[in-house]
């Protein structure tokens, strides 16, 4: 059983069918457009590129927001390495900062914290990027609120909260840039892809022209500037937009699957899993629990190896980005919550192909663990 498979939804073969049928392969065409208005739709944003994946989304957020060597982008320490590493292909310096104990989102709280202390020393970020961890979705209006005080630049990685919303609007909304993906692993996929939304019209008509190699209107290769090859092919887009047809259903089922093992392992003493703030209606993308081992008489590590040895896969939370190595010199700021949710963490199977007695018999085994 994997943590999180690709469920197709039936339509996507057919689709795939009339890209070939077309000839239309890459590295753009009508599926592509069709994908990009479909995400527009879907998030709110007036304005969507569909690329190969959110970290080369990130990476063109962060150029077209002026990000070079010598800025700060700040942002959470726990998230994905691709949710960061495009800050070092800017040559900018990242900084982390700690998240709040339940939902792992940034903590807000110290990011005004620092923000006002910053401004005192006249060195606020260009940039904060913050993180829709495991579906769950960032309070929006106060995040706006302190980017208009403070004059950064908001990049919101939606990366994992697609189909995710608070306060009836979709993860992202009020930001700068918007961040998807389509990994593999997401709640829905393009099988690799990712896409940058914002409803600054010019900046996403930018992005594509940087997506596509940066190629001047020209009967010849012309550049006046260097670009990326980051846009998505006409066929994984035909997968998008199948996906996009069964989104809903994929989020109502991995809600459900949430719901059965909280229901489920919350009895045990020790185990915790994450709520759900006002107004916020989360992805669940990835069910997580937390395993406090002096209440529950196990840790996370033998849980994880207890269902790994039944060919079930599970994995710790992500492990905060200031503890990597390749980010031992960047400078970290908040207290120990993202540190202790990577010690206790863990991501359980969440497929919304997973039926409730593949559910059952993950826990089945954690309870055994446990003495139920």
């Amino acid at each position: 059983m994997f943590l999180s498979a690709p469920h197709m939804g039936g339509d996507e073969a057919q689709l795939v069918d009339e890209v070939f049928a077309s000839n239309w392969i890459a590295p753009t065409g009508p599926m592509v457009t069709a994908f990009e208005q479909g995400l527009a739709e879907l998030t709110g944003q007036a304005h969507v590129a569909a690329l190969s994946s959110g970290t080369a989304a990130l990476h063109l957020a962060l150029r077209l927001s002026g990000v070079g060597t010598g800025d700060e982008v700040w942002g959470s320490t726990m998230t994905f390495i691709g949710g960061v590493a495009p800050i070092l292909y800017a040559g900018a310096a990242p900084v982390f900062l700690d998240v709040e104990p339940d939902m792992f989102l940034l903590d807000l709280d110290l990011l005004e914290e620092e923000l006002r202390a910053a401004r005192a020393a006249n060195g606020v970020p260009r940039v904060v990027v913050t993180t829709d961890l495991y579906g769950h979705v960032i309070d929006g209006a106060r995040m706006a609120a302190l980017r208009d005080e403070y004059g950064f630049t908001w990049i919101s990685d939606a990366a994992e909260a697609v189909g995710a919303y608070r306060e009836g609007r979709h993860a992202g909304a009020g930001a700068n840039w918007v961040i998807l993906s389509f990994n593999g692993n997401k709640i829905i996929t393009t099988s690799g892809g990712g896409a940058l939304a914002s409803n600054d019209g010019d900046g996403i008509a930018q992005a594509r022209f940087l997506s596509t190699q940066a190629r001047d209107p020209a009967p010849h290769y012309e550049h006046t500037t260097y670009g990326y090859n980051y846009r998505l092919s006409n066929v994984c887009a035909a997968i998008g937009v199948g996906q996009l047809r069964v989104l809903a259903n994929r989020v109502e089922r991995r809600r459900a699957i949430n719901t059965l093992y909280a229901e489920r392992l919350s009895r045990l003493p020790g185990f915790r899993f994450s709520p759900e703030a006002d107004g916020m209606h989360a992805n669940r993308w990835l069910t997580t629990v937390q395993i406090d081992p002096d209440a529950a008489g196990v840790d996370r590590e033998a849980v994880r190896l207890a269902l790994e040895a039944v060919n079930i896969e599970s994995r710790p939370l992500w492990k905060p980005m200031h503890l990597q190595p390749v980010f031992a010199d960047a400078r970290y700021r908040g207290g120990t919550e993202a540190e202790r949710a990577f010690a206790d963490g863990l991501c359980l199977p969440s497929g919304s192909a997973m039926t409730d007695a593949d559910v059952d018999r993950v826990c089945t085994v954690v309870e055994g663990l446990s003495g139920r």
